[in-house]
């Protein structure tokens, strides 16, 4: 099964996969970073924003957002989420736009989903563009470099009769622009396991390599992968929150 139909047939589930996401924390990060580095304004684009819950507390900061996603089923259940905001289908990589945004976010290692260096120098060229001066490109990432292979994230949910357990890791072969996240889900009811298992096709790069690519669009600040506190990035850990702002 392709990654698409694996998130077109399992949207309903997207949200128990993601049980254990501090979305708040998360978004007041982005909310507390943007009032230190971008400007005050209040536009704001969600890019790849699944069903919308980062955009829900974004808006409770006060923000008029707006979600850009690929996949419609996800779509329909952000639009139910937050009636207030507005959305749509299309690519992060190749978005146009007339209105000008404040601050972009990009959650939940999204970023990755460019696929390929040249897809993801489109994505920052299209967010450069469609962001006002003085305005903040959002996101978190993973250095390939720091990538283990053996590492795991699980967690377990129930939903009435149903139990589900969901795994991920991302797996890097060690060279060259391409990894992989692998994602397992089981769902038990009445003692019987049904399995999705899916490699999402993700770039690869070095946090060097990505401050290369931004650095002609962006002043760019470099953050340790912490909602709840604003420390620099160390130089040691894998994960990092890139905070970039338009001149």
């Amino acid at each position: 099964m392709s990654y698409n139909a694996l998130y077109t047939d399992l949207s309903g589930y997207y949200d128990l996969m993601c049980a254990d996401i501090d979305y708040q924390g998360q978004s007041s990060s982005a909310h507390r970073l943007h009032q230190i580095f971008g400007n005050s304004g209040k536009q704001h684009l969600d890019l790849a924003c699944g069903t919308g819950p980062h955009i829900a507390h974004l808006i409770q900061h006060g923000f008029h957002s707006q979600g850009l996603d690929i996949n419609q089923p996800m779509l329909e259940i952000a639009q139910q989420r937050c009636p207030e905001a507005q959305f749509a289908q299309g690519n992060m990589c190749a978005f146009q736009t007339d209105q000008k945004f404040d601050l972009i976010t990009c959650f939940l290692y999204s970023i990755h989903y460019s696929g390929s260096i040249e897809e993801l120098i489109g994505c920052i060229k299209s967010a450069h563009q469609a962001l006002q001066s003085g305005g903040v490109f959002y996101f978190n990432v993973v250095d390939k470099n720091h990538i283990n292979n053996e590492l795991f994230a699980k967690h377990s949910v129930s939903q009435g009769a149903d139990l589900f357990q969901f795994s991920s890791a991302w797996h890097y072969i060690g060279e060259g622009e391409k990894q992989t996240l692998n994602v397992r889900i089981d769902k038990t009811c009445d003692q019987q396991t049904l399995t999705w298992e899916d490699a999402h096709p993700m770039v690869a790069l070095d946090f060097e390599q990505l401050k290369t690519l931004l650095t002609p669009y962006f002043e760019v600040h470099v953050f340790e992968h912490n909602y709840e506190q604003i420390t620099p990035w160390q130089q040691a850990s894998g994960n990092a929150i890139f905070v970039c702002t338009k001149a």
